[in-house]
């Protein structure tokens, strides 16, 4: 008995210091921010959006009248992750880039409540950093992961403040939610004791997540801003199939696709300059150049409707 006992305790400290290790390079202190941005010629500028309910932080770089470029993380994950884009001069000279922290991760939170779950929820929250914004033009949306879901929300819900929608590696298939051997033992009192808040609340919404995608199905028929998807063959996050599912669900919507066989979960890094063009790009003159840029990044299929 007291072997097993042992035993029980060492592999949760080995579970917890493995998670932890996992998500370690995900993560990103204000020490570090400063570090990266001492000696680089344009820095972001930070705001923190509040009212009676909640906190939004964004991180913006770029003049706030150009048109809006919205960047929507996954979970776990904080405005830095799309630091590449942040400080993409690109970029910066043609869009106010936004990249937020959604509720409960990093800087942003919801009052009373440290899991927020709900993706309307995250959705209404987010639309909150287009207050920023002084252009009077319509924004480039894109989400990735988790973070895309959230994205198609605010297009339904706001269909006259964006100009299209992108979506990378989407997880929006509620049947097709993908589980790890972590995954339950990562729900544990005693294991979330020794983890960072934000992987706590990305295991709390992933266990709400099916759940959340299927109260969004209904929806995905309302959708009027044009959209695109992109899905790496090589995803380990995200089941490659939640490609067919955009296809099924966007069947009769301005949609344009695309597959990228050898790529991994995370597109905007893998293949920076096809996201680059996607954003910029207006979308009735998207396939030419998403399809020329999928080949030249890494063997792309690319499909229009």
């Amino acid at each position: 008995m007291l072997n097993r006992k042992l035993l029980f305790w060492l592999g949760l400290v080995l579970l917890t210091g493995s998670l932890s290790s996992c998500f370690r390079s995900w993560r990103k202190n204000d020490r570090d921010i400063r570090e990266h941005y001492a000696n680089r010629p344009v820095k972001p500028t930070f705001y923190t959006i509040q009212n009676d309910s909640l906190k939004l932080f964004a991180a913006t770089t770029g003049a706030d009248t150009l048109p809006p470029l919205l960047l929507i993380h996954g979970a776990p994950g904080a405005w830095y992750g799309y630091m590449n884009m942040v400080d993409d001069s690109l970029l910066q000279s043609r869009f106010h880039i936004i990249a937020i922290d959604r509720l409960g991760y990093n800087h942003s939170s919801l009052r009373k409540k440290r899991f927020v779950t709900s993706i309307e929820t995250q959705a209404k929250a987010a639309m909150l950093a287009l207050s920023l914004n002084h252009s009077k033009q319509k924004a480039v949306l894109l989400g990735r992961s988790f973070g895309a879901p959230i994205a198609a929300q605010m297009a339904i819900l706001n269909p006259n403040a964006f100009s299209q929608l992108v979506m990378l590696a989407p997880a929006i298939d509620p049947t097709k939610e993908k589980f790890w051997w972590f995954s339950k033992p990562a729900k544990w009192w005693i294991v979330r004791a020794w983890l960072p808040r934000r992987l706590n609340v990305a295991t709390f919404e992933k266990f709400a997540h099916a759940n959340e995608l299927k109260k969004l199905q209904p929806q995905w028929s309302k959708l009027q801003v044009p959209t695109i998807v992109v899905q790496g063959g090589k995803d380990w996050i995200v089941d490659p199939s939640n490609l067919d599912f955009a296809r099924q669900q966007l069947a009769d919507k301005p949609a344009h696709y695309i597959f990228l066989p050898e790529a991994g979960h995370l597109i905007s890094y893998s293949h920076p300059d096809l996201v680059r063009k996607l954003v910029s790009t207006p979308f009735t003159t998207i396939a030419g150049t998403a399809a020329a840029s999928a080949t030249t990044q890494g063997s792309g299929q690319s499909e229009h409707k």
